[in-house]
């Protein structure tokens, strides 16, 4: 007998082949049976009537940052609410692991993640059992058979350097003992089970205190060499920001190399399509890998990126020209420099200089909308934009942002635009999903947590391309969601629906799948709040065999599997083959 059967819907394999409705039956956490529907029916323990309903490959999200959340929330929420059953975490080189046995390097990295990824400080302090371990063996231990979702991590690179290198990991390249150490940290490392090495150069990524985190520090030299360790170690990948301008020479140089070096794919973050001269300079980074017998696969979104900013965490602020001084000071001294007429002038230069890159288009002041106020005696102007506001104070629109923020204490929340919404818009996103060159992911779940809401990717992407626009087939789509994020990453045996793989299912009603209005939910740690959406029309979500998502609850079930290299992963062959 069966344990399971998901028996009368239609079966979306993740393959991108037509869709045939039958029926699934499930044995040990695995796939056993798949049978057409005019098969005779066979005996099982439980049964699940999924007429009408989609039934589809458990989502897989490449591009995580649940490092942390892992501490006090075991079904990593959203996620799983939206579809998705595995998640890749240890991106952009920010990890928890490996510690050194140096309090004030935990002390680092924790602040460091409140900074650079959004996550509050007094949920980091209050959420996560800081030191119950040190090593990435460790942490990996630490987390078995606590999890509703698969879960794998990258070994970061600013974890590294900090834990190797101590304070001088944010001031100086490395010496040669300090890379023989770090190359040996990142094997032991990836030996027990991290799944590759993640790194960034981003301007965008600066500490608590302002200054580059400490993978911003290493040289060529180092970057290559840590990728090289990966070499040795099967089933391992490489993740990089590489930053946030048109890409040259030395980028292109730089990406093939590391990928190189490891013999293994690199995926870098973030490609937004939209501006010609910039997708061309950016994608064209995979055509000079592949042919050098290379590998670099652009993460791409899969809705429009609505970014909330605020002047007291900096995040975005800091990258534009001639800003970063500015915002790494304190406070207090902040709020007195951002009020003298000549810095004001001097920064909004900067904002529109063409040295701010790609964030050039986010300097249109009278376009931000007001998000949310700290104050409520200006609760009236939330939903207003900068320039409507202006006009009423008789202003220029940089300086009513900058007053209103500043009477807040900076912690008024900005919406600096709305686009990427309209036809024309998700057309252009489609075709850029179907290039070789790029992959859907970038969700930055667990990151980011007052900032943005692609988190929600999955059940958007299902929703506006396939059931509202009717750009993409459902097969196509999940296809996109599953066995091609999959394949990035080399997970075994996960992203299909086929005998003998992993019972990672979900159950969609896609006429009503959706998600809801993004709001602010006040459950982290410490009484935090964090941007949050629900989702419609996932109504069971399966792993390994286990219901995780019944109608929108959680059952409790903790089936999820902490994925180890060359374990549950395998070497990818270069060039990749993602389609």
């Amino acid at each position: 007998m069966y344990d399971l059967v998901i028996e009368g819907g239609t079966i979306v394999d993740g393959s991108g082949a037509a869709s045939f409705i039958g029926s699934i039956y499930l044995q040990s956490g695995r796939i056993a049976l798949i049978q057409a529907e005019d098969s005779a029916s066979r005996p099982a323990a439980e049964r699940l009537d999924a007429s009408g309903k989609i039934v589809a490959p458990g989502f897989v999200d490449v591009h995580t940052h649940y490092d942390a959340q892992v501490f006090w929330d075991p079904v990593l929420s959203p996620s799983p609410f939206h579809g998705v059953t595995t998640v890749i975490g240890g991106n952009c080189g920010f990890t928890i692991a490996p510690l050194s046995g140096d309090t004030a390097d935990a002390q680092y990295l924790k602040r460091m993640l409140a900074r650079v990824e959004g996550m509050p400080l007094e949920s980091l302090d209050a959420g996560v059992p800081w030191g119950t371990w040190q090593s990435f063996s460790e942490y990996l231990c630490c987390l078995d058979n606590t999890l509703a979702v698969n879960a794998g991590f990258l070994v970061g690179h600013s974890a590294l350097r900090r834990t190797v290198m101590g304070e001088r990991a944010n001031a100086e390249e490395a010496n040669a003992t300090d890379l023989k150490n770090m190359k040996a940290l990142l094997g032991e490392s990836l030996r027990a089970g991290g799944l590759g090495f993640s790194s960034t150069l981003s301007p965008t990524h600066n500490d608590m205190e302002g200054n580059p985190v400490p993978s911003r520090f290493a040289t060529q030299g180092e970057l290559l060499a840590l990728s090289g360790v990966c070499r040795d170690f099967p089933g391992t990948i490489l993740e990089f920001l590489p930053g946030t301008k048109e890409f040259d020479e030395d980028v292109y140089q730089l990406m093939a190399s590391m990928s190189l070096a490891a013999q293994r794919p690199l995926n870098w973050n973030v490609f937004v399509p939209g501006n010609p001269a910039m997708d061309k300079s950016q994608l064209g980074a995979t055509d000079y890998a592949r042919a050098r017998g290379a590998d670099v696969i652009a993460l791409t979104p899969a809705q429009p990126v609505i970014t909330r900013i605020n002047l007291h965490s900096a995040f975005i602020f800091d990258a534009f020209h001639d800003w970063e001084d500015t915002m790494r000071l304190p406070i207090p001294q902040r709020i007195v420099a951002l009020q003298e007429p000549e810095l004001r002038r001097r920064l909004n230069e900067g904002a529109h200089d063409e040295k701010s890159g790609v964030f050039v288009f986010m300097a249109g002041w009278a376009g931000y909308t007001v998000d949310e106020v700290a104050l409520e005696k200006n609760k009236h102007l939330v939903g207003r934009t900068i320039g409507e506001i202006a006009a009423e104070q008789g202003k220029g629109s940089f300086d009513t942002l900058l007053d209103l923020a500043i009477e807040e204490g900076l912690k008024t929340s900005f919406i600096p635009l709305r686009y990427g919404d309209d036809d024309v818009s998700w057309k252009n996103r489609v075709a850029t999903w179907q290039d070789s060159r790029t992959v859907v992911g970038a969700s930055d779940a667990g990151a980011h947590l007052d900032m943005i809401d692609t988190f929600s990717f999955s059940t958007q992407l299902l929703s506006n391309a396939v059931s509202k626009r009717r750009l993409l087939s459902v097969e196509q789509a999940v296809h996109h969601l599953t066995e091609v994020p999959a394949k990035l990453v080399g997970l075994k045996e996960r992203g299909l629906l086929k005998v003998g793989y992993c019972a990672d299912i979900v159950v969609f009603d896609l006429d009503q799948v959706a998600c809801s209005e993004t709001y602010t939910r006040h459950d982290l740690p410490g009484g935090a709040g964090r941007l949050y959406a629900d989702a419609h029309g996932i109504e069971h979500v399966y792993v390994n065999g286990r219901e995780i998502i019944c109608h929108n609850e959680f059952t409790g079930a903790l089936p999820g599997k902490i994925l180890r290299s060359g374990t549950d992963t395998a070497t990818v062959a270069m060039p990749g083959d993602y389609s």
